[in-house]
């Protein structure tokens, strides 16, 4: 039977992802004793709400299928970028963005960086390690003895004095802010995300930065923004346009004001049992009633040939502020104006037809092969 443009289709699961943890990473030559025990990360390492780690695969194997003979893959609500890399190919040019500064410099290290400079980024981690704790500072005075230790704290705060310091190119500076939040993310007394901390300190190992796993020859042509995806759409082209907006009123500046703050780096005043500085300028439309609208706003103005959207089932819950901002008959709807639509969908139970499409928590692909091409 022909299928409409409304009917989901059927995803075959893939084989399991397998999961790679920190490994030593020893250089040759004349740094190989010095360096030896610095060790590496990768981009998928670090804890993240929402991060797509777990459905590479699934998102791959959709792109491989049903957007043939693609040449540039757009990620616009990137957070870790872990979609983006998966595709970062010689011949794909990938475009990567997100709002938070703090997942701008990530994304700029692992998809931006395009010459190795793995010999100075060793030193200069090296050296950041091997500064003492410091006196009193920013971070020390406002996250010591709450989101960390007190001696992680001073050390934070000293480290991200240093980077500026030493930093020669914006390239460097990206690398080693980047290698303070992953380091940060492992010393943090919390439960992923800056929302709040333990009541009860039980993080005392100490701070450590790694440096990053970058696939330097794979990242010419691409490029990274930092800004809002509705406007940056309406200025850039692509094949594939992958989309993974905010799900519920949970906001991402909120779960990681402190990132965000440590990178931007301009100590503001915090307030609050949580220490948030003031984020009015980083709040999310699709976090609020209006999200549909600021959907179809950015659908209407997309330049792609195929439109990708991650957007869960998240179901009812006691919670409001977990419930979904927008409705799939709203999502079928705005991209139904651009082209034919199909669903791809995997439950925790395994991949499905997707004919039950309001089970919860279901992860979802809604593809939109597009018809009107501006």
């Amino acid at each position: 039977m022909k299928k409409t443009a409304f009917d989901p289709i059927s995803v075959k699961p893939p084989k399991p992802i397998k999961r790679l943890g920190l490994h030593e990473y020893v250089h040759e030559g004349p740094l190989e004793g010095r360096l030896k025990q610095i060790e590496s990360f990768e981009q998928r390492s670090r804890r993240y709400l929402g991060c797509k780690a777990d459905l590479v695969e699934f998102i791959q194997r959709i792109v491989r299928e049903q957007c043939p003979n693609m040449r540039t893959f757009a990620d616009v609500f990137a957070g870790t970028g872990v979609v983006g890399a998966a595709l970062n190919k010689s011949n794909t040019e990938v475009i990567t963005n997100d709002f938070l500064q703090s997942n701008y410099v990530c994304l700029s290290t692992f998809l931006g960086v395009s010459h190795d400079i793995r010999k100075q980024i060793n030193e200069k981690v090296s050296h950041l390690n091997n500064l003492a704790d410091g006196h009193q500072n920013y971070v020390s005075q406002h996250f010591g003895g709450r989101y960390f230790s007190e001696a992680n704290a001073r050390k934070i705060g000293t480290v991200r004095e240093e980077i500026d310091r030493i930093a020669v190119d914006s390239d460097e500076h990206n690398m080693l802010l980047c290698s303070l939040i992953y380091a940060v993310d492992r010393v943090a007394n919390t439960v992923g995300h800056y929302d709040a901390f333990r009541r009860r300190m039980d993080s005392f190992k100490p701070l450590y930065l790694r440096t990053p796993i970058v696939e330097f020859n794979v990242n010419q042509g691409n490029r990274v923004f930092c800004e809002d995806a509705n406007s940056l759409v309406r200025r850039i082209e692509c094949d594939v346009l992958y989309l993974d907006p905010p799900y519920n009123s949970r906001q991402y500046s909120d779960s990681y004001h402190l990132l965000e703050n440590l990178t931007v780096w301009n100590k503001p005043p915090v307030k609050g049992v949580a220490q948030k500085m003031d984020r009015s300028h980083l709040k999310s439309r699709y976090c609020v009633n209006g999200a549909a609208g600021a959907l179809e706003d950015l659908v209407t103005h997309a330049h792609c040939r195929h439109i990708l959207l991650s957007y869960n089932n998240t179901g009812s819950s006691m919670d409001g502020r977990s419930n979904a901002r927008i409705t799939d008959e709203e999502i079928l709807e705005i991209l139904a104006t651009r082209g034919e639509v199909r669903l791809f969908v995997r439950s925790h139970r395994g991949y499905t037809t997707g004919k039950n499409i309001s089970e919860e928590n279901a992860e979802r692909i809604f593809h939109c092969r597009v018809r009107k091409v501006h």
